[in-house]
């Protein structure tokens, strides 16, 4: 019984480490993309700084309110001091207080309005970071994707290369056998097949690191057992591409970055008005109670509770300053502010004209990509039909097994070709789908 127990217990832990060990399914493009932005540092710290901003905001909304807080006091004097009646009497003495007071601005110079509109602008300025921090990680776990398909084309090219080198030398070993090949063609063939296998191992190398590159976008512990979905991609007609101005446009009204620096700039125009509410008065309103106990150490005399309910003090009052020279603080704090304003209006230019600069790069690279996609289609058709011609000719004795080799390279260097360029017009119109807030 206790054999069958303990082969019981065996055999589920490794049914147990078998499902352990199942890898998961392929990621597609979209699993991979929400996932980084989930998950990525630089956009959990952009959440945060929202957050923080959300706080800032809030402060700023609550300086409204007026602020309330009691107060509690005990002190003892020793010698002299005076007594109920007011006169001078040799004796310590202990006073008790309690009280409660208030405070609330009725007039600060819009200094408070200026800075609740500037907390929004902050918040504002905070979340376009934040989406541009998404944006970001976007592209690149796209480019990491793309890449990665690319190097499982390449290996499939590999593969397909290893199998018709295999074919062609048993096909020669077979021949050498009835004296219709020669050693040395077989062995070239040997040699051929080698080689292919070296492409396939460098093939598979060029594919785990791919695969590792997007594993650590994504900030996965490990790549073991991460795969990605091949999409259903269908390359469109070249003559819909969008021209640079329309993406730039486009850009200019959806992308995060410009969204932020405007939002900065308008932070900096509305701090001038901070500054300018330094040559305001101020007035504020105060009030409260205060009620306290008295009483000569050693002698009795009202008792504790009745002097506190007699001795009730309520007072408020106003508070009126009126800046008169404040050492030019003012008047240089209101100069920092429209230089930081000005400085902030050549930043949102040096924004846009860097957008710009990549907009174009990014369509012209879209040209390109499409002109080589096109042209490596005819290179592949044809490099595939020569290798069928070379092959036919080998197959009957009229090509050498050198022509046979060159021509089948070609065909496989021609499919790898086809696939990049599929794969480089692919990322190059996820780009531009980017900059169009797609």
């Amino acid at each position: 019984m206790k054999l069958n127990y303990s082969l019981f217990i065996i055999h589920c832990s490794f049914i147990i480490l078998l499902g352990a060990q199942t890898p998961s399914a392929p990621w597609s493009l979209d699993q991979c993309v929400r996932y980084a932005v989930e998950h990525n540092l630089m956009v959990q710290q952009g959440a945060l700084n929202v957050q923080l901003q959300e706080n800032s905001l809030n402060t700023a909304r609550n300086s409204v309110w007026p602020a309330i807080s009691g107060s509690a006091s005990q002190s003892f004097s020793f010698g002299r001091g005076i007594s109920e009646d007011n006169t001078y009497v040799s004796s310590n003495t202990a006073n008790t207080s309690f009280g409660i007071g208030g405070s609330m601005d009725l007039f600060t110079g819009l200094r408070v309005k200026s800075n609740i509109e500037m907390g929004k602008l902050n918040l504002a300025a905070a979340t376009a970071d934040l989406e541009k921090a998404k944006y970001d990680i976007r592209i690149a776990v796209t480019q990491a994707f793309v890449q990665i398909l690319y190097a499982m084309e390449v290996c499939d090219v590999a593969q397909q290369q290893i199998a018709v080198d295999s074919q062609q030398l048993v096909r020669l070993m077979a021949l050498e056998e009835v004296g219709k090949a020669s050693a040395t063609e077989v062995s070239a063939q040997r040699s051929a097949l080698a080689q292919s296998r070296l492409t396939a191992t460098q093939a598979n190398n060029d594919l785990r690191l791919a695969l590792l590159d997007l594993s650590q976008l994504l900030e996965l512990p490990s790549p073991e057992g991460f795969s990605i979905a091949r999409p259903d991609y269908n390359i469109t007609d070249g003559s819909a591409l969008p021209t640079a101005d329309e993406v730039y446009a486009d850009a200019l009204r959806t992308m995060p970055s410009i969204k932020a620096e405007q939002l900065r700039m308008d932070c900096a125009k509305q701090n001038i008005t901070l500054a300018q509410s330094g040559y305001y008065p101020t007035l504020s309103l105060s009030g409260g109670i205060v009620t306290d106990y008295y009483a000569l150490l050693g002698l009795t005399g009202r008792g504790f509770g009745e002097q506190l309910k007699n001795n009730f003090s309520p007072y408020v009052g106003l508070s009126l300053n009126v800046p008169i020279f404040d050492r030019l603080l003012t008047r240089n704090n209101i100069r920092n502010a429209k230089l930081q304003y000005s400085g902030e209006q050549l930043q949102l230019e040096s924004v846009k004209k860097s957008l710009y600069k990549e907009v174009q790069q990014a369509y012209y690279g879209a040209v390109a990509a499409r002109d080589k996609y096109a042209s490596s289609q005819v290179a592949e058709e044809s490099a595939r039909e020569a290798f069928d011609l070379v092959s036919a000719k080998y197959e009957v004795g009229k090509a050498s097994i050198t022509e046979f080799n060159e021509a089948k390279s070609n065909y496989m260097q021609s499919t790898a070709n086809l696939a990049r360029a599929k794969y480089e017009f692919m990322y190059q119109m996820k780009v531009l789908e980017s900059y169009r807030g797609k």
